[in-house]
């Protein structure tokens, strides 16, 4: 079927349709967010009832986006009265909850500045959807606990699957997916110019064109990665003419970094291991290094293109996380066409695309399966190479470049911290502003550093 005959089944579908349901893939990443909120924005245009659920929390770094406050992580039941805190600038300590004679008191300490009206909004709880939209999700059970515990909502109600991955199984009453995409937002670009025909409503406004082009940026790399089209860099430009906020994207994606991040980043680093003779190259993230380095498991962020990028004799990066649900996630990137990432991520129950690709294991000891994912990687890598094993003498005295220099990307990440560790807080800036020189005290101090200030870096 050709994609104009999917749009025009998708657009009357949607017309015909008042309470949707909106779900975008785990593991959340830029392309899942924008995709899921710019279809959320166009959608309200059209006067219809909009949820959209997300099995995972919103990564820190992607709270810049528009409307990143309704997403929820459950679904609702039509009898819940809903109280929504937008936290975008200012964060929740805590939420404590009594009840008195006739009144419930809902108690919630931001941490820091104050909580007014126009932060608040209340919504009831939706009667029963009568429309899925599924978004960059290429297997159902990548969305989790909604589809784990809601199996049946997905044969009772018609679902439209939006995506552009390669391994997806075309679960939907409509499948848009086109796998020469390089993002799902990409996809829905032409989607929504189609329904501002059919509608006659203009629907792509600055918000919904930064959604997409967040996208389309974060998939690609910032258009580094294999999967850039001449396709992609086309509807970036049209994205940007359209009002999308490309600097915003970049500045918070790639520039903005977390100490907490910078430490997590000197950890992996530290613990990179490579097989010359399969072209693999390999790092590991444990819980343990989340905790010593006080940081969050989405701060790994785009950890892995920085090993692609600095392992040009590599074929195979691979990445593991330790997860919080003691499940482990695997990341994986090829430098070589000729190495299908898809397939890879296949031997372990995942899936992606021919040179980025993810998986997951539910079940499992981290450092047991550390080394199985490894030598399946091997064994994979010896069939496709044709690799001939030589004796161990041999192997010793044979000379060769390291596939990645693992010193360099060490000391980058250290002068990253000293940067950031020097840089004053906000408080310390107040303190040492100049004063006129009759009032200043002779009292020598020395600026200390905040954790959590930001450092940003520049081209």
């Amino acid at each position: 079927m050709k994609f104009s005959d999917i749009q025009k089944n998708i657009i009357d579908l949607v017309k015909r349709s008042e309470k949707i349901l909106i779900l975008p893939s785990t593991p959340v990443d830029g392309d899942a967010i924008g995709s899921s909120l710019a279809t959320y924005l166009v959608l309200k245009k059209l006067k219809k009832s909009v949820t959209v659920v997300c099995a995972e929390d919103i990564p820190d770094v992607l709270e810049f986006l528009p409307e990143t406050q309704v997403i929820g992580d459950k679904l609702v039941s039509s009898k819940d009265f809903i109280v929504t805190i937008d936290t975008r600038k200012i964060k929740v300590d805590e939420i404590k909850s009594n009840i008195e004679e006739n009144k419930v008191n809902i108690i919630i300490t931001p941490k820091e500045g104050r909580f007014t009206e126009k932060d608040i909004t209340f919504n009831e709880g939706m009667d029963e959807y009568d429309l899925i939209i599924t978004v960059d999700t290429a297997e159902l059970p990548q969305l989790r606990k909604i589809y784990e515990d809601n199996p049946q909502m997905f044969h009772e109600i018609p679902v439209i699957n939006i995506d552009h991955h390669v391994s997806n199984e075309h679960y939907g009453k409509i499948n848009y997916v086109d796998i020469m995409s390089a993002s799902t937002t990409e996809l829905l670009l032409p989607l929504f110019e189609k329904m501002e025909e059919k509608f006659e409503i203009e629907l792509v406004d600055e918000d919904v064109a930064t959604l997409l082009l967040a996208g389309i940026i974060t998939d690609t790399g910032s258009f580094q990665n294999s999967n850039t089209t001449p396709k992609a860099f086309a509807h970036a430009a049209q994205l940007i003419a359209y009002g999308a906020r490309q600097q915003e994207i970049i500045q918070h994606i790639y520039k903005t970094k977390q100490l907490s991040q910078l430490k997590l980043w000197g950890r992996v680093l530290s613990k990179i291991q490579t097989d010359e003779k399969y072209k693999i190259v390999w790092s590991s993230v444990s819980q343990e290094d989340f905790r010593d380095t006080q940081s969050r498991e989405e701060e790994t962020g785009d950890i892995i293109d920085e090993l692609m990028t600095n392992a040009p004799g590599a074929e195979v990066i691979l990445l593991l996380k330790e997860r919080a649900d003691n499940t482990i996630s695997g990341s994986v990137r090829t430098t070589n066409p000729a190495a299908d990432a898809s397939a890879i991520a296949e031997m372990f129950g995942g899936g992606g695309h021919g040179q980025a690709a993810g998986f997951r294991i539910v079940d499992g000891n981290f450092r047991q399966h550390e080394a199985e994912i490894i030598d399946k990687i091997r064994q994979y890598q010896s069939e496709r190479l044709g690799v001939v094993e030589e004796p161990q003498e041999q192997e010793e005295t044979k000379k060769e470049t390291p596939i990645i220099d693992v010193q360099k990307l060490l000391n980058q990440v250290k002068e990253a911290e000293k940067a950031q560790e020097a840089m004053p807080s906000k408080e310390d800036v107040e303190k040492f502003k100049p004063i006129p020189p009759k009032h200043r005290e002779s009292k020598g101090t020395t600026a200390g550093t905040t954790p959590g200030v930001t450092y940003k870096f520049e081209d």
